[in-house]
């Protein structure tokens, strides 16, 4: 994973939809998302293959009670805004943990 610097934000802009999504999907609250941007280690990368109409970004990182999350998420504005949050794979884990 080619990393890639956090984007100074100013808060999280949550659309209803994914929030819904995440839930339902993977079981993960809007509240453990936004944690992983505040807890290290993170690590980030330029999503590539998804950019096409919007530069979108991937994070793995953790909780404040250590769940390991996986976020895809673009920038509106100076808002982080998260498209889709998930317990990592095992190959997120172990690079994560590397």
């Amino acid at each position: 994973m080619d990393t890639v610097s956090l984007p100074e934000f100013e808060g999280f802009d949550w659309d209803k939809g994914n929030i819904e999504k995440n839930w339902l999907t993977h079981q993960v609250t809007p509240q453990e998302a936004e944690q992983v941007f505040f807890n290290g280690p993170l690590l980030m990368a330029a999503d590539v293959a998804h950019s096409r109409s919007e530069k979108r970004y991937l994070v793995l990182g953790k909780t404040d009670n250590s769940r390991l999350l996986f976020i895809a998420f673009t920038m509106r504005k100076r808002r982080v805004r998260v498209i889709s949050a998930r317990d990592m794979n095992r190959k997120e884990k172990k690079a994560y943990e590397a």
